[in-house]
């Protein structure tokens, strides 16, 4: 089973992406992704920014995954 995490993008540059997934800061390929910028969140799959997400799916995310944990 594969699993995405919700994360907000923090800083972009040259193709990698410092994301902040729930208080964890990480360095992220964002080469996936055209046009990501600083406030964008993102789903990111084994240190690859995979997908733009919205704030609503992040906190749906989020929430989803609290209750399994």
């Amino acid at each position: 089973m594969c699993v995405g995490l919700p994360a907000k993008v923090v800083k972009v540059k040259d193709g990698t992406a410092i994301v902040d997934a729930s208080g964890a800061k990480r360095e992220v390929s964002a080469k996936m992704i055209e046009s990501l910028d600083p406030g964008d969140y993102v789903m990111v799959h084994a240190g690859v920014a995979i997908a733009k997400i919205t704030a609503d799916d992040e906190e749906e995310t989020d929430a989803l995954l609290d209750e399994l944990f």
